[in-house]
């Protein structure tokens, strides 16, 4: 995904040796992962032994513009200055170190495996976060693949580093699911703003007859294509849409990235005259996440996901169970016993979701919730503006980042997917389906007092999810457990 709202990671390496071993260990090293690795990386010349080295090679990197790193131990390394690193560089750093298999066990060992047993120890002492592969001690060629998977798990850091969450409107009365201690945002470092729906409105009215209206209603045209959208509709939206991009560019303040978190009824349609979750499809597929009813934890969650993915998601409610027939119907034939009943749900929202990742089917349509409250059920004229259909077949990860009524941040990841099968019904909508999720569903999300939203990243990105929230210090991650691994509320004589 091409988004500005999101982190280029410009990485950097540098190389520490502990004086007593010799320095060409590292450099060596060094150089033999520069080679062995296929994207960018900045590589320091100073090879870190004492701490003035420290001092110099950090701000070599920064004068580079990295905004990541790789502490690289060729050797046993120096246990002070490289774990100051951490502390003097502004950004995520990753440490490693170099397997032995020179060649020479004499004159040619390292003891990396060694040294960074006492790096850990020391960052942990000194309070420091680094990012530890599951196994930290590789090759060249194996460093390099370690580089690869931290590249996103660096996204996200820098990116919750500069994020603002932008927020319009008190949740709707009877959501106070989605509550959103904001506590928890500041302890991630992400920044908040809260806004009146009355300010957006006037900032609406103000962006009427905006020249730039015509040139957004023409890519909608194109987006959608003739007889998917409401041609008199094209102008409001187009004008809501410019109002939002407006608004996140003059109140990003001295944040790099935001994220909105609006409220979508039951007001918003009868004042603005239109629903707003095709423009915000629109958003999010640009790298710029809108949750509904003002969830800004959930907002939150799907920016993290665009950052781990690179690439949109979406925000889903956990919506209704899959009816028997559509079972017996549709999903074994296809899938045979793959899944049982209880693995699978229907994960649905008006019509948020991006475009590209729905099926041919998708439209703008009306909600057909709030014709029935708003306009009793009569021919829709402003509950339309949804983007409705079924969601493509694709490999998912179903996630959230939740602060809890008592303020603890806790986490839930599970990996499935989308189902090639057709809902029969009605919005943005998907069968998904994943391993276990009835148990899943019950010592989780209820269990947990999870809120009903989830954001879906459309990749299985679970392993850079669960490195990004242990990183983050998020204690409990939770995940769809399997029958072998009970969960401590599921009764074992069940």
């Amino acid at each position: 995904m091409v988004s500005n709202n999101i982190p280029t990671v410009k990485l950097g390496i540098i190389a520490v040796s502990r004086d007593c071993f010799p320095i060409a260990l590292s450099t060596q090293r060094r150089e033999n992962i520069v080679k062995e690795y296929k994207g960018e990386i900045f590589n320091c010349q100073t090879t870190v032994e004492n701490e003035a080295d420290m001092n110099k090679a950090v701000e070599e990197v920064k004068a580079a513009g990295c905004n990541a790193l790789v502490v690289f131990l060729g050797n046993f390394g120096p246990e002070t200055p490289e774990t100051l690193i951490a502390k003097k560089f502004d950004g995520p750093c990753m440490f490693v170190a170099a397997a032995e298999g020179d060649g020479d066990m004499i004159n040619g060992r390292g003891d990396a495996y060694c040294g960074m047993l006492n790096c850990s120890y020391n960052l942990g002492m000194r309070h420091l976060k680094g990012f530890i592969p599951a196994y930290p001690v590789g090759t060249a060629n194996e460093i390099a693949k370690m580089i690869e998977d931290f590249i996103p798990v660096a996204r996200v850091i820098l990116g919750l580093k500069g994020l603002k969450i932008i927020t319009f409107g008190p949740r709707p009365q009877d959501f106070f699911a989605c509550n959103a201690p904001i506590k928890g945002l500041y302890e991630l470092g992400v920044e908040i703003e809260e806004n009146s729906e009355l300010d957006l409105l006037v900032s609406y009215r103000e962006h009427a007859n905006d020249p730039r209206i015509a040139d957004v209603c023409e890519d909608m045209r194109k987006e959608m294509g003739e007889g998917k959208y409401y041609e008199e509709l094209l102008a409001r939206m187009a004008q809501f849409e410019l109002t939002l991009l407006d608004w996140a560019e003059a109140h990003k303040g001295d944040r790099q990235y935001v994220a909105f978190a609006d409220k979508c009824w039951p007001a918003f349609p009868s004042q603005f005259g239109f629903e707003p979750c095709y423009v915000n499809s629109r958003l999010v597929s640009r790298g710029i996440p809108v949750a509904c009813e003002v969830d800004i934890y959930g907002a939150l969650s799907e920016y993290i996901g665009m950052c781990a993915s690179d690439d949109t998601v979406t925000l889903l409610d956990i919506n209704n169970s899959t009816p028997q027939y559509i079972y017996d119907e549709d999903i074994v034939p296809k899938y045979g016993q793959k899944y049982s009943l209880t693995d699978t749900f229907m994960g649905f929202h008006c019509g948020n979701t991006p475009s590209c990742k729905m099926c041919s089917n998708r439209a703008i349509k009306f909600q057909l919730i709030q014709n029935r409250l708003l306009e009793n059920g009569c021919t829709p004229d402003f509950t339309r503006g949804t983007l409705e259909g079924d969601i493509a077949a694709s490999p998912v990860t179903f996630y959230r980042l939740q602060c809890d009524s008592e303020g603890n941040l806790r986490s839930y990841i599970a990996e499935g997917e989308v189902l090639d099968v057709p809902t029969r019904s009605f919005g943005g909508i998907g069968i998904f389906a994943i391993p276990e999720m009835g148990r899943f569903y019950r010592h989780v999300l209820i269990q947990k007092g999870y809120p009903h939203h989830g954001a879906v990243a459309f990749n299985h990105v679970g392993r850079i999810l669960f490195d990004v929230f242990k990183y983050l210090g998020i204690k409990d991650v939770a995940y769809n457990q399997p029958k072998s691994l009970p969960y401590p509320t599921e009764n074992p004589w069940a």
